[in-house]
């Protein structure tokens, strides 16, 4: 999946020591895109709701979406900015 812009996300979270990110997708996410993120963290997928939503957590970054969103929030603690690499080289991969 190709990431097509990064932008800061409309949420604050700086106040925690948090940075987040909307990271913008040239497709939609799938069940394929969300299922194979599951390698960065504990992946907690609530496919029965009615816009079915999907989180992974790590000890220093969250991500969270919704299935045919074209955009994913990337929330990264300050002190480790450097995690967002290996969650762009699985994205480019999927």
């Amino acid at each position: 999946m190709t990431i097509t812009n990064i932008t800061r996300s409309p949420e604050p979270c700086t106040e925690a020591g948090w940075l987040a990110f909307q990271y913008h997708l040239e497709q939609p996410v799938s069940r394929e895109f969300i299922t194979g993120l599951r390698p960065l963290g504990t992946l907690v997928f609530l496919e029965a709701l009615q816009q079915p939503f999907f989180k992974v957590e790590n000890e220093h970054y969250m991500i969270k979406g919704l299935l045919d969103d074209t955009s994913i929030r990337v929330a990264v603690h300050g002190d480790h900015q450097d995690e967002q690499i290996p969650i762009k080289d699985l994205i480019a991969r999927l």
